[in-house]
């Protein structure tokens, strides 16, 4: 599985990276509403929560739905300007400005996407246009209750209206908060960014992009970049271009635009000293490794000391071939590591690589 962007054509000048004020400032309302996704910001999410006043927590509520779960396309208004050349503004407010020039579509479609089940990367009419599309997307939003239920009617019923309520609420945010966050973090994001920038024309794009994260790779053609997620999207530059967009509070997220006629956009954790997280295939393969009982209970040998194969056959009461059999599953899913004693060969957990397996997976699944 994995989200594919097709790059056939595309000229390196035509690769940006760029942060952006609204972008992060999207990032900051999803740690504020889901600490658990991010630990490293708990801190910070309990310092800005315990500070807002209740009249602004209050409709941050209302609009959650576009920052909770996952991270709406709103807040990446450049991407949805025609011609797929925009970039992001370099303040909220140039960046607001971009999202104004969104067509009340637009807006509605990314909006309700994620609790309405709308359609991503293909072209279809939206809830604004088709009857039946309004009336499931008001029902869905009825069974995530009230509150989205409401607001779903609002901005069904009158785009401009709610459009401009949260243009406010954003700058709301801004003045009880994000003005300091983004002025201690802009300097960074700015150094990242002239980094990959550098790189990109020094080393080329297949390293800036390994530079990005490990999820991310080009292929050895240069027309394709894949991007390993727990989900399945492709999309296209085209005659457009492509932005990159570092953010300090996002990590482990690496996301995708890939929606139908937007300018694809990867954004990824600024540089930091992260551990090199498995891929999605790695982590399924140490899944199933530890699934089955017998490679239990050889977890439970090899982590308290190195045994060999015949040592693990006679404790277990099976043939070596049918230890060596499971221990080569363990090995490929580099979960126990080996050790040559003389004659024989002793096997060991990788006590450090089953420790993350836990982070590693939430990582995986958040990617």
């Amino acid at each position: 599985m994995s989200v594919t962007i097709d790059i056939t054509g595309l000229p390196l000048e035509r690769v940006t990276v760029v942060p952006s004020p609204l972008a992060e400032l999207g990032m900051a309302l999803h740690a504020l509403s889901e600490p658990g996704h991010h630990p490293d910001l708990r801190g910070w999410a309990t310092a800005v929560s315990s500070r807002l006043e209740p009249c602004l927590a209050d409709r941050l509520c209302e609009a959650d739905f576009l920052w909770r779960s996952t991270f709406s396309d709103v807040f990446a208004p450049f991407a949805g300007i025609p011609g797929g050349r925009a970039m992001p503004g370099a303040t909220l407010a140039e960046e607001l400005d971009l999202l104004d020039k969104l067509t009340d579509e637009q807006f509605v479609h990314a909006a309700l996407e994620f609790t309405c089940q709308l359609r991503y990367d293909v072209q279809e009419a939206g809830p604004l246009d088709d009857p039946e599309l309004r009336r499931r997307s008001l029902e869905l939003a009825a069974a995530r209750g009230s509150v989205q239920e409401r607001f779903t009617h609002r901005l069904l019923s009158d785009p401009p209206a709610v459009r401009a309520w949260f243009r406010q609420l954003m700058l709301d945010c801004d003045d009880a908060f994000f003005a300091d966050t983004w002025a201690r973090i802009q300097p960074q994001l700015a150094a990242d960014a002239r980094h990959k920038t550098e790189l990109l024309r020094r080393k080329g794009l297949g390293e800036a992009l390994a530079s990005l994260s490990g999820a991310v790779s080009l292929d050895e053609e240069g027309r394709v970049i894949t991007v390993d997620k727990l989900l399945v999207g492709r999309t296209a530059t085209g005659d457009g271009g492509l932005v990159l967009v570092p953010t300090s509070l996002g990590w482990p997220h690496v996301m995708v635009l890939h929606r139908y006629g937007w300018q694809p956009t990867i954004t990824y954790p600024a540089s930091g000293p992260r551990p090199q997280a498995p891929s999605v295939e790695q982590l399924t393969r140490r899944l199933d490794a530890l699934a089955h009982p017998v490679r239990m209970r050889l977890c439970r040998h090899l982590a308290r000391s190195p045994h060999t194969t015949s040592e693990l056959a006679e404790a277990h009461g099976m043939t070596a071939p049918e230890i060596s059999r499971h221990l080569s599953v363990l090995k490929k899913a580099g979960l126990i590591t080996d050790c040559r004693r003389g004659r024989y060969v002793q096997h060991q957990l990788d006590l450090t690589a089953v420790a993350r397996l836990g982070s590693d997976f939430i990582e995986g699944v958040l990617r």
